[in-house]
Protein backbone atom coordinates (compact mmCIF):
# COMPACT_ATOMS: atom_id res chain seq x y z
CA UNK A 1 0.00 0.00 0.00
CA UNK A 2 1.19 3.35 -0.65
CA UNK A 3 2.32 5.81 2.34
CA UNK A 4 2.04 9.38 1.38
CA UNK A 5 4.99 10.99 2.77
CA UNK A 6 2.90 14.35 3.48
CA UNK A 7 1.25 14.84 6.81
CA UNK A 8 -1.25 17.71 5.83
CA UNK A 9 -1.87 17.74 2.14
CA UNK A 10 -2.99 21.37 1.22
CA UNK A 11 -4.45 20.78 -2.64
CA UNK A 12 -5.66 18.11 -4.83
CA UNK A 13 -6.93 18.34 -8.17
CA UNK A 14 -7.10 15.91 -11.05
CA UNK A 15 -3.82 15.23 -13.67
CA UNK A 16 -2.32 13.04 -15.85
CA UNK A 17 1.32 12.30 -15.85
CA UNK A 18 3.14 12.31 -19.06
CA UNK A 19 5.77 9.42 -19.04
CA UNK A 20 6.86 9.36 -22.42
CA UNK A 21 6.75 6.45 -24.36
CA UNK A 22 4.39 4.23 -21.90
CA UNK A 23 1.51 6.57 -22.08
CA UNK A 24 0.19 8.93 -19.97
CA UNK A 25 -1.47 7.85 -16.66
CA UNK A 26 -4.77 9.44 -15.18
CA UNK A 27 -5.29 10.17 -11.52
CA UNK A 28 -4.39 12.78 -8.57
CA UNK A 29 -2.00 15.65 -7.84
CA UNK A 30 -1.10 15.86 -3.84
CA UNK A 31 0.31 19.56 -3.02
CA UNK A 32 0.64 18.87 0.59
CA UNK A 33 3.70 19.73 3.72
CA UNK A 34 6.75 17.68 2.33
CA UNK A 35 6.00 16.86 -1.26
CA UNK A 36 4.71 16.91 -4.37
CA UNK A 37 2.40 13.72 -5.39
CA UNK A 38 1.34 11.78 -8.29
CA UNK A 39 -1.20 9.12 -7.76
CA UNK A 40 -2.15 6.95 -10.55
CA UNK A 41 -6.40 6.32 -10.75
CA UNK A 42 -6.49 2.78 -11.85
CA UNK A 43 -3.63 1.83 -9.93
CA UNK A 44 -2.81 3.34 -6.39
CA UNK A 45 0.60 1.52 -5.78
CA UNK A 46 1.58 3.18 -9.26
CA UNK A 47 2.78 6.89 -8.05
CA UNK A 48 4.87 9.76 -8.02
CA UNK A 49 6.34 11.50 -4.82
CA UNK A 50 9.13 14.21 -4.98
CA UNK A 51 10.35 15.94 -2.12
CA UNK A 52 10.20 19.58 -2.13
CA UNK A 53 14.20 20.01 -1.16
CA UNK A 54 14.52 17.16 -4.64
CA UNK A 55 12.66 20.04 -6.95
CA UNK A 56 15.11 21.70 -8.67
CA UNK A 57 12.74 23.94 -10.88
CA UNK A 58 8.89 23.78 -12.15
CA UNK A 59 8.10 25.00 -15.73
CA UNK A 60 5.24 26.33 -16.23
CA UNK A 61 3.97 25.84 -19.62
CA UNK A 62 1.75 29.14 -21.01
CA UNK A 63 -0.41 29.25 -23.69
CA UNK A 64 -2.52 32.03 -25.40
CA UNK A 65 -0.27 35.57 -24.84
CA UNK A 66 0.17 33.50 -21.09
CA UNK A 67 -3.55 33.62 -19.96
CA UNK A 68 -3.77 29.53 -19.90
CA UNK A 69 -1.80 27.37 -18.10
CA UNK A 70 -1.53 23.51 -19.23
CA UNK A 71 0.65 21.72 -17.19
CA UNK A 72 3.98 21.84 -15.79
CA UNK A 73 7.33 20.17 -16.12
CA UNK A 74 8.96 19.56 -12.85
CA UNK A 75 13.08 19.13 -12.92
CA UNK A 76 14.39 17.06 -10.49
CA UNK A 77 18.19 16.37 -8.84
CA UNK A 78 18.28 12.54 -9.01
CA UNK A 79 15.28 11.10 -11.17
CA UNK A 80 15.29 14.12 -13.98
CA UNK A 81 11.97 15.92 -15.41
CA UNK A 82 8.27 15.07 -14.82
CA UNK A 83 5.44 16.44 -17.11
CA UNK A 84 2.14 17.10 -15.41
CA UNK A 85 -0.70 18.38 -17.20
CA UNK A 86 -2.99 19.53 -14.56
CA UNK A 87 -6.87 20.39 -14.23
CA UNK A 88 -6.01 23.73 -12.22
CA UNK A 89 -2.65 24.09 -12.96
CA UNK A 90 -2.87 27.57 -12.14
CA UNK A 91 -3.73 27.18 -8.10
CA UNK A 92 -1.57 24.04 -8.08
CA UNK A 93 1.45 26.16 -9.15
CA UNK A 94 0.42 28.84 -6.29
CA UNK A 95 0.58 26.70 -3.70
CA UNK A 96 4.31 24.89 -4.71
CA UNK A 97 5.43 28.13 -4.14
CA UNK A 98 4.92 28.44 -0.84
CA UNK A 99 7.32 25.98 -0.29
CA UNK A 100 9.97 26.30 -3.66
CA UNK A 101 9.44 30.36 -3.80
CA UNK A 102 8.89 32.24 -6.83
CA UNK A 103 12.52 31.76 -8.15
CA UNK A 104 12.08 27.79 -8.49
CA UNK A 105 8.62 28.57 -10.73
CA UNK A 106 9.83 29.87 -14.44
CA UNK A 107 7.92 29.86 -17.72
CA UNK A 108 9.12 26.72 -20.09
CA UNK A 109 10.72 28.19 -22.83
CA UNK A 110 9.44 26.43 -26.37
CA UNK A 111 11.47 24.62 -28.72
CA UNK A 112 9.49 25.63 -31.56
CA UNK A 113 6.68 28.08 -31.42
CA UNK A 114 4.52 29.57 -35.01
CA UNK A 115 5.81 33.19 -33.66
CA UNK A 116 9.40 31.99 -34.61
CA UNK A 117 8.28 29.68 -37.63
CA UNK A 118 6.89 32.69 -38.89
CA UNK A 119 10.00 35.15 -38.26
CA UNK A 120 12.33 32.53 -39.93
CA UNK A 121 10.20 32.16 -43.04
CA UNK A 122 10.08 36.52 -43.16
CA UNK A 123 13.83 36.18 -43.15
CA UNK A 124 14.34 34.19 -46.05
CA UNK A 125 13.02 36.71 -48.74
Amino acid sequence: MAISMNTKVLFTTKANSLSGMIGNKNGDVLVGDKAFEFYNSRNPEDYIQIPWDEIVRVRAQLFFKDKYIRGFFIDTKSTGSYNFVVKNAGKTLKTMRDFLGNEKIVRNKPVLSLKRVFEWFGRKK
